[in-house]
């Protein structure tokens, strides 16, 4: 019976792998050790590649991030990029996980070896950035060389269209199209001396062209509390120098780092696994904020796209807050500050994913802002940020956020921004701490208005081919046999996103503005809404092997709706039997 060590894919990858001792050692280890499992994770399949592009573990193998697979991903891309209409231009950014700068030079390499011009950041850069990039230099397409907030053994390669958002289900699949076709070291272009005269620097104007929008997204004026105490880590990644700048601008100096995490270091030494929604990676930031008696404790995730708060209550204990916490306080802030200047648009628009708390459509609505709710993903509030541009209506989004730390509040980029975001929610707390009141007093204030929404997240996680098969095993069985009650509570309404349509594709031609902005694409997502209005959401993740289930609750008060929440979570609890 063949092996994999023995396996022709096994024996080419070591015949070539002359020149990277690295990999070649890793590979030959495990051939010598006959480890058959680790050889099988590593060349049972290609790294997936999808509307997020590549994410995986750095190693040997076609089912891992190496300089291979992102030379193979990269040709694909330069070939679909030939064959559009667009500007033969991909902007290029990287963050500080390992070998993010080696992905991001192989890359602009093979773009340029396909006669394609690489316009590359100097130096590593918060990924919205590389959105920016894309649209101020006219480009066709755009990648960034990281993994977010994943473990440091991770890294990833996102592609973004010419728009500056990251790329739809249609042109991932064109892209892999091309890419499935390719052999990983036959087909691969190189670049010769003349072709690296294609690869430029992205220059200064560009990053400061885009920390002038940032800026100008803010509502106040001045610093409505120029001492406000705030304690900030870049948890090792890209942040440090925008986040720094943007606030110093702004007028905050009263700004304590986290000296452990504050420059680049893929290995994420002090937090391995380096998610600002996760009490871990915010340890050191919570002891420094304790130290300092901070007001306002900020983390940015390696990319720079996302970010956690932390804040003291009158006791002088922290408490994080939940992205979703988070966004309900942003928009409430920007809805009365905008209306207290006389700035609110006509018909104003706020985004958020389905999986995202409720409690912002209710906030929406006592402003007299529509809310508008598409998949999980930053992609998809881009996107109508984009149709609202093409009509020249871009002023009416005023807000944007996920569950999952991200928010935006301007349409300069196409992605979620924590340099954004850290400059609002500063403001946020300044100008709420200037009224004598700290953003856990205000987040009261609005459950006692709206209700007490909580919400969760419960990951469950499936590894390897069988671990795949069995998370598309369960989704089917939820699809084929929709549940009528859960936890005792009857479903309302059934939705799954796969089947059912919800507007029109914003490319057809017998399109209307409103069905484009109502326009869901088919996804592998089911969704209940169940009598209680609690709403529970189910998707296998786009980057991970895990099984996502989001559940949102309304209760009287905290009490009833920490129960409702606990009731759901028990429910789907056996999913971890696997």
């Amino acid at each position: 019976m063949t092996t994999w060590s023995s396996s022709q894919t096994v024996k080419t990858w070591l015949n070539q792998l002359e020149n990277h001792s690295d990999l070649k050692q890793e590979l030959q280890g495990l051939i010598d050790r006959n480890d058959e499992s680790a050889l099988n994770d590593r060349f049972y399949k290609n790294l997936s590649f999808g509307t997020g592009g590549l994410r995986g573990k750095i190693s040997v193998g076609t089912n891992r991030m190496n300089i291979y697979t992102v030379r193979k991903a990269s040709q694909g891309l330069a070939n679909w990029l030939k064959s559009q209409d667009l500007p033969q231009k991909i902007a290029i950014a990287y963050d500080s996980r390992i070998k993010s700068d080696v992905f991001a030079r192989e890359a602009a390499l093979v773009f340029a070896a396909n006669g394609i011009e690489a316009w590359i950041y100097p130096t590593l850069m918060p990924t919205p950035s590389l959105s920016f990039a894309v649209r101020a230099l006219e480009c066709g397409a755009g990648i960034c060389i990281t993994a977010s907030h994943n473990p440091a053994e991770y890294n990833g390669y996102k592609v973004y269209g010419p728009d500056g958002c990251q790329i739809t289900t249609e042109i991932a699949g064109a892209i892999l199209n091309h890419i499935e076709v390719l052999d990983i070291f036959d087909d691969i272009k190189q670049a010769s001396d003349q072709a690296t005269q294609r690869i430029h620097t992205i220059p200064k104007s560009i990053t400061d062209a885009y920390l002038d929008h940032v800026y100008q997204e803010r509502l106040e004026k001045t610093a409505p509390y120029p001492d406000l105490n705030i304690v900030y880590s870049p948890l090792n990644g890209a942040g440090k120098t925008c986040v720094l700048s943007i606030l110093d601008r702004a007028g905050y100096k009263n700004i304590h780092m986290v000296d452990e995490q504050a420059d680049p270091d893929g290995h994420f030494p002090t937090c391995p696994y380096p998610n600002p929604e996760m009490k871990e990676a915010m340890t050191l930031s919570l002891t420094l904020a304790k130290d300092k008696a901070a007001d306002l404790v900020l983390a940015t995730d390696p990319d720079s796209d996302r970010v956690g708060v932390g804040v003291r209550d009158k006791q002088g204990d922290y408490q994080l807050l939940t992205g979703n916490q988070v966004g309900v306080l942003l928009l409430n802030y920007i809805c009365r500050r905008r209306n207290e200047l006389k700035t609110m648009p006509e018909a104003p628009i706020a985004v958020k994913t389905i999986v995202t708390s409720r409690m912002a459509e209710a906030i929406a609505s006592a402003h007299d802002v529509r809310v508008i709710n598409v998949l999980t993903g930053f992609k998809f509030i881009g996107e109508k940020i984009g149709i609202l541009e093409k009509i020249n209506q871009a002023k009416r989004y005023i807000f944007g956020f996920e569950e999952s730390c991200g928010y935006l509040s301007g349409s300069y980029v196409r992605d979620k921004d924590a340099i954004n975001a850290v400059l609002l929610i500063t403001d946020m707390a300044a100008y709420y701490k200037a009224q004598g009141n700290n953003l856990l007093e205000v987040l009261e204030n609005l459950y006692e208005t709206y209700g007490y929404y909580l919400a969760s997240l419960d990951s469950y996680t499936f590894e390897g081919q069988e671990g795949a098969k069995h998370m598309a095993d369960l989704m089917q069985n939820f699809r084929d046999k929709r549940p009528e009650k859960i936890a005792s509570v009857a479903v309302k309404e059934s939705k799954d996103y796969l089947m059912d349509q919800l507007g029109s594709d914003p490319n057809s031609h017998e399109n209307t503005t409103e069905k484009a902005l109502a326009y869901i694409p088919k996804a592998d997502v089911l969704c209940w809404t169940l009598e209680d209005d609690s709403t529970i959401t189910l998707r296998p993740s786009g980057t991970e092997p895990k099984l996502k289930v989001y559940i949102s609750v309304r209760g009287k008060n905290k009490a009833d709706a920490q129960s409702k929440l606990q009731a759901f979570r028990s429910y789907f609890s056996k999913l971890s039997d696997f």
